[in-house]
């Protein structure tokens, strides 16, 4: 048991000592010359990296970007898009008739309905951010561009 007791200390130690090389980091890198800059530059590579992953993950979508407007969502089993209104009305009538649901197994309900009509919502949103973000691949490459362009000219001198 001698053994755990000296562990937990060393531990309780270690911690303190980690947190407070956390606490004196910032405080090191805020005198830092260009640290604003890189930190810049390093939100603008990861704004870059988001877009090209949007873009490849909603590949099939982005034809169809001028229509994503929120009202409409990308619907990628029958590669088109649908308009949410339309879509609610169908899910309403397949509850009513109590249709049979494939993905539950059971007839439609109302919280069926509910439930895939909120995930539309959701779709619709999230279509609607995946364009602007692919949109603005193009700008963000130009101001990594610029930005690079200032870092390297101010390490020259």
């Amino acid at each position: 048991m001698p053994s755990a007791a000296r562990f937990v200390r060393r531990f309780g130690l270690a911690v303190r000592i980690g947190a407070l090389a956390l606490a004196l980091i910032p405080a090191a890198a805020a005198g830092a010359p260009g640290k604003a800059q890189q930190q810049a530059v390093d939100d603008l590579k990861g704004r870059i990296f988001d877009a090209k992953m949007a873009q490849r993950t909603f590949e099939r979508g982005l034809k169809y970007c001028k229509e994503l407007d929120g009202d409409h969502f990308y619907f990628l089993p029958r590669d088109r898009v649908l308009q949410l209104e339309d879509y609610h009305r169908s899910l309403e009538a397949l509850a009513k008739q109590q249709a049979f649901n494939p993905e539950k197994r059971r007839p439609w309900t109302d919280q069926d309905a509910a439930e895939r009509w909120a995930e539309a919502q959701k779709k619709a949103a999230s279509d609607k951010a995946n364009c602007a973000l692919a949109a603005s691949l193009p700008d963000l490459e130009k101001q990594l561009e610029e930005l690079e362009k200032q870092q390297s000219a101010a390490a020259k001198p």
